[in-house]
């Protein structure tokens, strides 16, 4: 095998791009890194986040599984167990309830059961969200299932930068990480800095300041609240966008400093809203930074039934109008 180049320079990469080149970085740094899920060798994955690794690192570490979820994550254990970082893809989100048991059950409890002694190194790819037109079980967000599960993490970038570096730092975790892909914004791109990583993957962010009121999110959402940041700013109105970046554990500090900043929280997220990540902002902030705030928490979220056709599925998720929507409300309390 020849000798596999890395990035060593800043540049402009599609976040799916990015995650690549992370996943290269990682099997360069270290030989136990390898990587399972249908179709992610030779095909490069349906995303095509995998291409060219097979061929860069041969098929004992870019393997090819069957379509058995749950048998690839009880691999990735027994692997694990071994002394390897197993990086499991689950082709779409909604496939990853085969493997609930094995996550939630197995993977999630293994430290705990061995008090700490035994590491569980495995990182599971899961793009995940909407915007992309498709049929049932390719388009759900499924991370407060296992956000609720203790001895799990889970994270989700938003941007190229972020995806190239926390694809990294979740291998380098001797806990297994749920890392949640928006797969609508895999073809956007954005610089990728490969000196050094912007911040821990555990550490939320401000991806744009303001006074007015603040607007969380992760993932997709956050160029959602972006963008309506930007429209908010031509009607008079500042808001402060907070990126997540992590959904378990939460970074709350950032959220904090900006609702006792501004008084006022949105929360928006494009999984239903009951019993979401979203509610638990909501109690969170509600219970740390209650005499700072002017209005209840809001939140915006998709509406409590399954995901709809693909023909009206702009009607289920979060956009920029119903983020403003809530914003104005907060405004007018």
């Amino acid at each position: 095998m020849t000798e596999v180049q890395t990035l060593t320079e800043r540049t402009t990469l599609p976040i799916a791009k990015a995650i690549n080149e992370g996943l290269r970085a990682a099997m360069v740094e270290n030989d136990r890194v390898l990587l399972m899920g249908e179709d992610i060798g030779p095909l490069g994955g349906v995303f095509r986040v995998t291409d060219g690794l097979q061929a860069d690192f041969g098929s004992a570490r870019v393997l090819d599984t069957p379509l058995a979820e749950a048998g690839i994550v009880g691999s990735a254990i027994g692997l694990a167990l071994r002394g390897y970082r197993p990086v499991v893809e689950i082709q779409f989100d909604g496939f990853i309830f085969p493997a609930f048991n094995q996550i939630t059950t197995q993977l999630a409890k293994i430290r705990a059961r061995h008090d700490g002694t035994v590491n569980m190194p495995i990182v599971i790819r899961v793009p995940y969200g909407g915007h992309i037109n498709s049929i049932e079980h390719h388009e759900e967000s499924p991370e407060a299932y296992f956000a609720h599960t203790a001895g799990l993490r889970v994270v989700a970038p938003s941007t190229a930068n972020d995806a190239y570096w926390m694809i990294q730092q979740a291998i380098a975790s001797d806990d297994p990480v749920l890392f949640f892909e928006p797969k609508a914004k895999y073809w956007h791109k954005g610089e990728v800095d490969p000196s050094a990583p912007a911040s821990g993957l555990h550490q939320s962010r401000v991806a744009r300041t303001g006074t007015d009121c603040t607007v969380v999110g992760f993932g997709a959402m956050v160029t959602t609240l972006l963008q309506a940041a930007e429209i908010a700013q031509s009607e008079g109105t500042s808001l402060e966008v907070i990126d997540l970046r992590t959904v378990s554990p939460i970074d709350y500090e950032p959220v904090l400093a900006s609702v006792r900043k501004t008084g006022r929280l949105v929360v928006a997220q494009e999984a239903s809203g009951n019993a979401s990540v979203g509610s638990e902002i909501a109690a969170t902030v509600a219970e740390r930074a209650f005499y700072s705030l002017q209005a209840p928490v809001l939140r915006v979220s998709g509406y409590d039934v399954p995901f709809p056709a693909a023909a009206i599925e702009p009607l289920f998720l979060p956009d920029a109008d119903r983020v403003l929507e809530a914003v104005d409300r907060t405004m007018h309390y």
